[in-house]
Parts: C-alpha cells; sequence; structure tokens
C-alpha cells in the first residue's frame, strides 16, 4: 500500500523544543493524510484534553499523492480536537501548500503546548525557527501574509495563517492558506490562537520518493479536457438544482427553497469569475477567483455552502453581498458555513433576514469578539437558547447546505459523522439528487438500503483524506483507480477507512460522545431503524461506542484511558 515517507517532526512551541521521530510502521498502516494524522492524536492527545489547553495538539500531514503530477492532489489535512465540537477532527485544504510542506521531508508536523508570546513557527529541511512577532497582533490572514512575503520571502502558498479569529479563539476559526484556501470546518484555527501561534511556514528541497503509478498521467489528461459545469460555476453549479428539488436550506432552516435564489446561483457567480483558478498541479481548475466591477471587491468564491449560508439562509438575493461575507471570512480566518449559520440564526433572532449591512458588521464583530459577535463567536450550539432560535447542528457543528429533510440518506449522514452536520465526510447528497448515474442513485426519501452505502461512503472518504484526493475527483478516480494508485485492493482501503472512522469514533467515545449525540433537530423517516443498521454494519455498540475489542489485531491499540 502506498504510504507517505518521513519522520514526525514535534514541535513544543511553549518550551521551543523540536523532536523528530520515526513513524514508519504507523505510515505503512495509515496511508498519510486524515489517517495519520487521526492515528496520531489519537495515540499522542489525552482524552480528556481542553481543546484550547496546551495539551491539546495539532496535526498537518500529507499524503503519498503529494508526491505525483496528478490532478485533484493540491490538498492536504489538519487534525486536532475541535474547539467547536469537542470531538477528534480533521479538516483538509486545498491550495499550493502541501507540495512545500513535502519539501520539508516531514510526513506529519505536530504543534503542541503554548507559547508565552506570539510567534511565526518557520519549518524547513534546515530546521525549525521560532519568530516573535508581536505587532501582528489580530492582523488580517493578507496583512500576515504580506508580512511573511516582505520578512522571508514566501508566498502565501509556504503559509498557515489565522486571523483574528483565530487569535481571539473564535470557535469555528479556520486556518488559512494560499490566502483564501481554507482548513475550514470545526475551529482548527482557534487551536493554532490558543498556542500563540500566528503562522507556520514550510519550505525545503528534502521531498522523499513515492512512485506513483503511470495511471496519474491518464487522469491528469482526462481532467484537463473534461468539459465539467463545475469548471465555470464550481460547486455553486448545484444551486438552483438544490433549490428546485427543496434541499436549500433558507432563513435559519425555516424553509427549503429560496424565491431569491436566482440572484446568487451558479450564473450569477460564472459572471463574476474574472480568471481560472486551481490548486496545486490540477488541470481541473474548478476554483472560483470573482470581482465585482462596480465595487472593486475582489475574492474566491463563494462556492455553494457559502451561498447558501450567507445567501438564502440569511435571506440575501445578491451574489455581490455574499461575495462580501465570503471576502470578510477569508480576512479574518472564519470558517463560511458556521460563521454564516450563526448570523442567520441572529438574523432570525431579531427578525432582520436581508440586511446585509448588518450580517457584514457582526462577521466583524464576531473575528474580534466584540459586543455579541463575543457571544455569537461560540457557535450556535452553544448560544441557541439565548437566541431564542432551535438549535440547527449536530456534535456541536452547524449544518452545511444538501438538506437533510429533503435527502434523507444525507441526513442520516450528518447525524453519524464524527464529524458532525459537515456534508464532506460522507458525500451521501450525490446519490440522491443525483448527480450520479442513474444505476447507482437511491431515491430521495426514507432509509432502505441507505446505511451501507453510507458506511462504505465514509470509509472511501477517510481513504481519499488520507491519500490526499479531492473529493470531487469522483467522475475521474474509480473504486478501480484508487486501488491502482494507492497499490492495494478497494476493500483493503475500505478496511483502513473504517480504522480511522472507528478511531475517530473511539476517541470521542472517551470524552462522552454515544448515540444521543447522533441526533438532528428534524425527523426523517425510519431513522432509528436506519442508525441501528449502520451501527451493525460498523460492528459497533447499539449505544454508538466502538467496542475496545476492535482495536485488537489492527493498525493499532486505543491508548490508555
Amino acid at each position: 500500500m502506498k504510504h507517505v515517507r518521513g519522520p514526525l517532526c514535534s514541535i513544543d512551541v511553549g518550551d521551543r523544543t523540536v523532536e523528530t521521530e520515526a513513524i514508519d510502521e504507523i505510515l505503512e498502516s495509515f496511508i498519510g493524510g486524515r489517517a495519520l494524522g487521526t492515528k496520531l492524536a489519537h495515540d499522542r492527545i489525552p482524552f480528556d484534553a481542553d481543546p484550547l489547553g496546551s495539551e491539546n495538539r495539532l496535526y498537518f500531514a500529507t499524503g503519498p499523492m503529494q508526491h505525483s503530477t496528478m490532478s485533484f492532489t493540491g490538498r492536504m489535512s489538519a487534525t486536532g480536537v475541535s474547539p467547536l465540537t469537542d470531538g477528534l477532527l480533521s479538516s483538509n485544504a486545498g491550495g499550493f501548500l502541501s507540495r512545500n510542506f513535502t519539501g520539508t521531508g516531514y510526513s506529519a508536523v505536530e504543534i503542541t503546548g503554548a507559547s508565552d508570546e506570539l510567534v511565526i513557527v518557520h519549518v524547513s529541511d534546515d530546521g525549525v525557527e521560532f519568530e516573535p512577532v508581536p505587532d501582528l497582533a489580530e492582523a488580517t490572514v493578507s496583512e500576515t501574509c504580506e508580512y511573511i512575503e516582505d520578512e522571508h520571502g514566501f508566498g502565501s502558498e509556504h503559509t498557515t495563517v489565522i486571523g483574528p479569529g483565530g487569535e481571539n479563539q473564535v470557535r469555528f476559526a479556520s486556518i488559512m492558506t494560499s490566502r483564501e484556501r481554507a482548513f475550514g470546518r470545526g475551529g482548527l484555527g482557534a487551536i493554532m490562537g490558543s498556542k500563540n501561534v500566528k503562522a507556520i511556514t514550510f519550505d525545503g528541497d528534502s521531498t522523499r520518493d513515492v512512485e506513483i503509478p503511470p495511471l496519474q498521467m491518464e487522469i491528469h489528461g482526462e481532467a484537463a479536457k473534461a468539459d465539467h459545469p463545475m469548471k465555470a460555476q464550481g460547486t455553486t453549479s448545484v444551486t438552483e438544482y438544490a433549490n428546485m428539488v427543496e434541499a436549500l436550506p433558507t432563513r435559519y432552516f425555516t424553509d427549503t427553497s429560496f424565491e431569491g435564489v436566482e440572484g446568487i446561483s451558479g450564473d450569477r457567480v460564472e459572471e463574476k469569475k474574472y480568471k481560472k483558478g486551481t490548486c496545486s498541479a490540477c488541470a481541473f481548475a474548478c476554483k472560483l477567483p470573482t470581482r465585482d466591477e462596480e465595487s472593486g471587491l475582489e475574492t474566491e468564491g463563494p462556492e455553494y455552502e457559502t451561498v447558501m449560508a450567507f445567501g438564502s439562509n440569511a435571506g440575501i438575493d445578491d451574489i455581490v453581498d455574499v461575495m462580501q461575507s465570503n471576502k470578510l471570512c477569508d480576512e479574518y480566518g472564519l470558517d463560511t458555513i458556521s460563521a454564516g449559520d450563526v448570523v442567520s440564526a441572529y438574523l432570525k433572532s431579531e427578525d432582520e433576514f436581508g440586511n446585509a449591512d448588518l450580517i457584514h458588521d457582526l462577521v466583524e464583530k464576531i473575528a474580534y469578539r466584540e459586543g455579541v459577535g463575543d457571544t455569537l463567536a461560540d457557535g450556535v450550539d452553544r448560544v441557541h437558547d439565548e437566541l431564542g432560535v432551535e438549535n440547527w447542528s449536530v456534535k456541536g457543528m452547524e449544518f452545511s447546505a444538501h438538506d437533510g429533510r429533503t435527502l434523507n440518506g444525507q441526513g442520516l449522514a450528518f447525524a453519524t459523522s464524527n464529524r458532525g452536520a459537515d456534508h464532506m465526510y460522507a458525500e451521501f447528497y450525490p446519490y440522491e439528487y443525483p448527480l450520479v448515474d442513474a444505476d447507482d442513485a437511491f431515491d430521495k426519501g426514507g432509509l432502505e438500503d441507505k446505511p451501507p452505502k453510507l458506511v462504505e461512503l465514509e470509509n472511501i472518504n477517510a481513504i481519499k483524506d488520507s491519500g490526499v484526493i479531492c473529493k470531487f475527483s469522483r467522475d475521474f478516480v474509480t473504486e478501480d483507480r484508487i486501488a491502482t494508485l494507492l497499490d492495494a485492493d478497494y476493500e483493503e482501503l475500505l478496511e483502513v477507512g473504517a480504522e480511522v472512522v472507528s478511531l475517530e469514533r473511539h476517541f470521542n467515545n472517551q470524552r462522552g460522545f454515544d448515540r444521543d449525540d447522533d441526533r438532528l433537530p428534524y425527523e426523517i423517516p425510519d431513522f432509528e431503524r436506519g442508525l441501528e443498521e449502520y451501527y451493525d454494519e460498523r460492528g459497533w455498540n447499539d449505544d454508538g461506542t466502538v467496542p475496545d475489542a476492535a482495536f485488537e489485531g489492527g493498525h493499532g491499540a486505543p491508548a490508555d484511558d
């Protein structure tokens, strides 16, 4: 089985110490990326760690595919205990960082401890340096990237950066890379903020050799030649269709379709797109550099989830207003989905849907924890009672789009996801719209025959996140192809993916998570039976916990409690 190569670099930012450690046995079993980060976190982070305490650890990792020249591989993974969900969580980001990370020669970098002053950590194949940067306190992402480039000559493709949101420990703060790409969901930016780390740079010429099969060039060529709507509109190509089938959350989940959808549709985004955008080594080029000529506003995106969160869910029908919200979140370092949802919750509490000026003011207040922003910065799960609105979250994470009230399999996927209400954990929605061939599709309603497919999708997505391979490759990186690329049987890969999901679940179980956390704020048909079938398919207990015996003879054993 192909896997990333190189030692673990462990950096204690409190003690200013650096250690390297060979982890070949873990790499051989866990590939890289999310699987590697999950295994390290499970075994090295105390089960009772405070997500914002010095004992929490943050892992960055690439996979074997970052040693290729194939499209869909310009991504990498970050893992830690989420300040938003209180559980173990991985997030991944695109852009141009991953190849510079591999240049350091490390398979993974671990950040632990907490600095007594704001620092930038510089990681290279020559070593690690700590740079105090008190003058960058509460600097925006762009300001920080400009400082690093001016002082060190590193472009933003070498950096992970937090904005004011991370420093102020907003529970859904992002880690930004390439300025506008985000390790978005779960608040990993707040972990960097709690450790007083403003940025980390990666550089070097020590990329390890990983031989990738020639199939990579065939896939790359297909990606370049494909006529695909995402090349023009990114994920917003689905906006009007989602609205038509009543799967577009609207006015803080009051409705499932939006009468103003035309003003925030994929066509409106395409009109604002002014050049191609892509990630490292990718010929698919589905990113969305956009510009509003009248105001001069430039941003990247918004993608569909942001269009939902700051558009339909906030009662906004002008794409330029959504672009501005997107820009602010990127500058301040905030996850656009959680930020948009918690702002929409506030709009509902104040009957202010559609008030763009208020929305933009609230985003700034959240980032700096000023006024009501200090309340909203903790997320919907912690503030819904104070606002007097329903708790639209799962495991503390705000909902993304692809509404589970219509797409019932996606609804179950939101409930079972160890990450919370995130659509990318399993990606069941393409099978229900459907966006796949008719032979592979499911009816939207009900859960019949869906739990086994949900388990498979969670498992293979864990492998894609470990490879690391972009989820938008599904039309190109098929079951047989991912097996070829990673030199493994598909069933073997599914087993590794299952172990990753179980490691996440086991860690969270030790923190008190169980069946009661696999819940939705709405009802779908046969939900309890579907949940039981899901647990049975995974071999878990009927209370949603993982038997300790599940780890015996596997890739690793759980850490001591």
